[in-house]
């Protein structure tokens, strides 16, 4: 059992300042050969688990001519499938669960906005082990008990709000639930309740940076000391421009409700130099996005992981398109560390922290009147703030009234069925740039 920290330390992080010895776990004291005789064991009973009670995982295991009991060491995982959204998509909503449901305590859910969500759900031992590697990142971030852990990111059925909730509280946290929006209300909050932490996605710090200047408020004069940004990449630069207007330290959170939620992998104060992977808990690997190969440590790819303690949907392998590679600890030196994300293996687009597919704009574009079937995605930077524009050919004949009504129904559409505001631009017919026939769909201009 991983013992929680009880002991008060309210004294503000400084980069190169080792979390003290009473506030780490057992797990984070563990040399990297503890850790991976741990991992071995709970492979062998996650992959048991999978196949007695979950029927993709049978199916999938006894097409590629595997069992359990083949996996004798930690590279042998490699024999065994992927597990991807399709997947999850397919079994949707609970085929993927490996317990009857009178034991699942709690369910969540992507958005389904391009077909059927993904459904994760946790039993009580799964959310407790949840609540552990989210107070695990919160004191790797420089959080400690007795502070006061302003939450931003959204609740429902994204796992962002409630689990930096209740991984708060483990923590021995205060909370303040502010959810996402009400921006003037957020910034008097903070004023008002001083927080000294702050868990939010990195676009939406800089609004609410704007909103402090605007209502004449200095930034740096707030009570917060650690920001904890994930949901989205985000770059250096950006942490440099937080870091300085508000006087803080920015670290990444990272996670994904497939693998669990955040709390998956924390970048630690002292350092700031990419995230450890709770390697108690998630087992990561890096493969060839192309030939499926797993790659070294230290070479750049798709990263994969394994859950190796979840109860209600232990997931296999399960290819998450994020682009990175491992490094060894640094921080926590018996957990191997993954670089800031890169991109991603898909045409999936991250716009300001809300997962955009062409095919959603797509449908709205074919809804509308007065235009073709045919759009590019253009991709900018303004200011610091990345920004869509939606390009689309204009019927032959249209004119400037159906082109403005087309215009505003697309915007519109965009906003209300995929939750972001993009610019509109009618073009004229056949402009769009095309390759052998087919149009260009992403064209990304962003800056680095």
């Amino acid at each position: 059992m991983i013992s929680e920290p009880t002991a008060p330390m309210d004294v503000r992080p400084r980069r190169g300042e080792p979390l003290p010895a009473e506030l780490q776990d057992d797990a984070e004291r563990m040399s990297r050969e503890e850790v991976e005789d741990l991992q071995l064991r709970r492979l062998h009973r996650t992959l048991r688990h999978a196949y007695d009670n979950v029927e993709l995982y049978r199916r999938k295991f006894d097409q590629a001519g595997v069992t359990p009991d083949d996996c004798h060491t930690l590279k042998d995982l490699a024999r065994f499938p992927f597990t991807t959204k399709a997947d999850l998509r397919d079994t949707y909503p609970f085929g993927m669960f490996a317990v009857p449901m009178d034991q699942v305590r709690r369910v969540h859910a992507s958005s389904g906005t391009t077909g059927r969500p993904t459904v994760v759900g946790y039993t009580e031992n799964d959310l407790s082990t949840w609540a552990d590697v989210v107070a695990r990142s919160i004191r790797a971030a420089g959080g400690r008990p007795g502070h006061k852990v302003h939450i931003s990111y959204g609740y429902g059925l994204f796992t962002g709000g409630l689990g930096a909730h209740y991984g708060a509280e483990r923590a021995g946290c205060t909370v303040i639930p502010a959810s996402g929006g009400m921006t003037a209300r957020q910034v008097q909050i903070i004023q008002d309740f001083k927080p000294e932490i702050i868990m939010v996605t990195p676009s939406y710090m800089l609004t609410l940076l704007d909103e402090f200047e605007r209502q004449g408020v200095d930034p740096r004069s707030t009570s917060l000391e650690v920001g904890i940004f994930g949901a989205e990449p985000w770059t250096e630069e950006m942490r440099r421009e937080i870091e300085e207007r508000m006087d803080i330290h920015a670290v990444d959170i990272y996670g994904l409700s497939e693998v669990m939620g955040p709390g998956v992998a924390q970048e630690c104060v002292e350092t700031k130099d990419g995230l450890h992977v709770w390697e108690d808990h998630f087992l990561p690997e890096i493969v060839d996005p192309f030939t499926d190969d797993v790659l070294a440590d230290g070479e750049s790819g798709e990263l994969v992981f394994t859950s190796l303690t979840k109860e209600a949907l232990p997931i296999i392998r399960y290819r998450t398109r994020d682009l990175t590679r491992l490094l060894p600890g640094t921080a926590r030196p018996a957990f191997r560390r993954i670089e800031k994300i890169t991109g991603r293996c898909d045409d999936m687009i991250i716009l300001r922290g809300v997962n955009v597919f062409p095919t959603q704009i797509e449908e709205v574009v074919l809804r509308a009147p007065g235009v073709a079937p045919h759009f590019q995605i253009q991709l900018s930077t303004r200011g610091r703030m990345d920004h869509m524009t939606v390009r689309v050919e204009a019927e032959p004949g249209a004119g400037p009234e159906q082109r403005e009504a087309a215009a505003r129904a697309i915007a519109k559409g965009v906003k209300d069925g995929v939750g972001v505001s993009v610019e509109v631009e009618i073009v004229e017919p056949e402009s769009l740039e095309r390759s052998l026939g087919k149009l260009r769909r992403i064209k990304d201009q962003r800056t680095a």
